[in-house]
């Protein structure tokens, strides 16, 4: 049985061989094996989203899987039991967000929209904001925001104190090799996985540091 030793110092031969570089050296490059294991996961025998809402549950969001149809009632739900606010209740909503999202609002709940683009110092007396998604992950429960449309700028989901997130069931890719696959590396990308937290050197957990110390996630299957 040929080692692990083995097998590398022969490609390293067959690499940088005595030909001089050039077609021949990428042939040969070209040619090695690179069996990678590129998902985890099997969508044929694993519910995906299922997995999804496991593992972001393990970082503290909180999730809920619910038919896409009743998106406005469980957004009206998980505002009407999200933690008090000692703030006024304002909601920014990226332009994108789909307003069928938004037809049961609880009445206390004010809409504010980043026109013109606001301060960081107006975003801080807002207590939500409802996005979208480009993308999730299974395999780490792990949101990918580009900042599209439905999404907003970066500053909107860090500053303000909770935030709602809508996750298509069809934008939950098994793995982050997919879910990579589906972005445009053009764009800016945030990945999120669970509400903001961070510890001391006693593991001492606080969260809220440096974005939402809540996080709702609705899958909508």
């Amino acid at each position: 049985m040929t080692s692990a030793r083995d097998e590398i110092l022969t490609r390293i031969r067959t690499a940088s061989g005595p030909t001089a570089p050039g077609a021949d050296v990428d042939a040969a490059y070209a040619a090695i094996p690179r069996g990678y294991v590129r998902a985890h996961h099997d969508p044929a025998a694993t519910d995906i989203v299922a997995l999804f809402a496991e593992r972001a549950a393990d970082y503290r969001a909180v999730v809920e899987q619910v038919p896409e149809a009743d998106l406005p009632t469980a957004i009206a739900r998980a505002l009407a039991a999200a933690p008090a606010s000692e703030i006024s209740r304002s909601l920014v909503i990226p332009d994108g967000v789909p307003d069928g999202w938004l037809t049961e609002l609880p009445a206390e709940d004010t809409i504010v929209r980043d026109e013109p683009v606001l301060s960081a110092r107006d975003l801080d007396k807002i207590f939500g904001v409802i996005t979208g998604c480009a993308a999730a992950i299974a395999e780490t429960g792990t949101i990918i925001m580009d900042h599209g449309p439905g999404q907003g700028r970066r500053a909107l989901t860090l500053v303000p104190d909770f935030h709602l997130v809508v996750v298509r069931a069809d934008q939950v890719e098994p793995d982050i090799s997919g879910a990579l696959g589906r972005l445009d590396p053009s764009r800016p990308h945030t990945l999120i996985s669970g509400p903001s937290a961070t510890s001391d050197i006693e593991l001492i957990r606080v969260e809220g540091v440096h974005g939402p110390r809540n996080l709702h996630i609705l899958v909508a299957r």
